[in-house]
């Protein structure tokens, strides 16, 4: 069984706790106007894109042979006893299909400030939007993954978080922790209105 680690590497991902802190103190007297309804609807569009996100992360891995137990059903595969591994897929891809892979990354960060540039009319309330979105598509993306194939079995399974500019490593508490500070802070310091 894996021990708790307290910090992610490279280091400056750490940095990342002080962004639901930052957002909460930015945006508490000057609220971005961003009615419940637009809210609503960034999240439904998050929590979608976040399952698609996990479903071609697991498909990749059962193409490259590194889903024990993709062979059989669905069953089969989330109660395989070799068990998903995240964190060792990458050390195991092939290097044009980490490329992919990053530009997968990259193409799925435009997607998120796409969508947030079209929530608010103003600077402060796309960046909320797009606060929103990630945090919740990052939740999602986990919730996915679990749904599927059982994985994260646990909150310190260590993950690669991200690739760019190098890959970031983190157990799963990391980020959910993170995305769910990120989620409170955009609701307590939003101006959401009812329209």
């Amino acid at each position: 069984m894996e021990k708790l680690h307290i910090w992610a590497q490279p280091w400056w991902v750490n940095l990342l706790v002080l962004i639901p802190l930052t957002t909460y103190f930015a945006f508490r007297r000057n609220r971005p106007l961003l009615s419940w309804r637009r809210l609503a609807v960034l999240a439904i569009f998050a929590a979608a894109f976040g399952f698609a996100e996990a479903s071609v992360v697991v498909y990749l891995r059962a193409a490259m042979g590194l889903l024990p137990g993709y062979i059989g059903t669905l069953s089969e595969l989330q109660h395989s006893p070799q068990g998903y591994r995240q964190e060792q897929s990458i050390s195991q891809f092939p290097q044009s299909l980490l490329t992919i892979e990053t530009y997968r990354e990259a193409a799925t960060m435009i997607m998120l400030i796409s969508v947030a540039m079209l929530a608010g009319p103003a600077t402060r309330a796309r960046w909320a939007a797009f606060l929103w979105a990630f945090a919740l598509w990052d939740i999602a993306y986990y919730a996915g993954l679990w749904a599927t194939v059982r994985w994260p079995a646990s909150l310190i399974d260590l993950d690669v978080l991200f690739l760019i500019p190098v890959p970031w490593l983190a157990q799963v508490w990391f980020p959910l922790l993170v995305s769910g500070l990120t989620i409170l802070a955009i609701a307590l310091s939003s101006r959401a209105s009812s329209v």
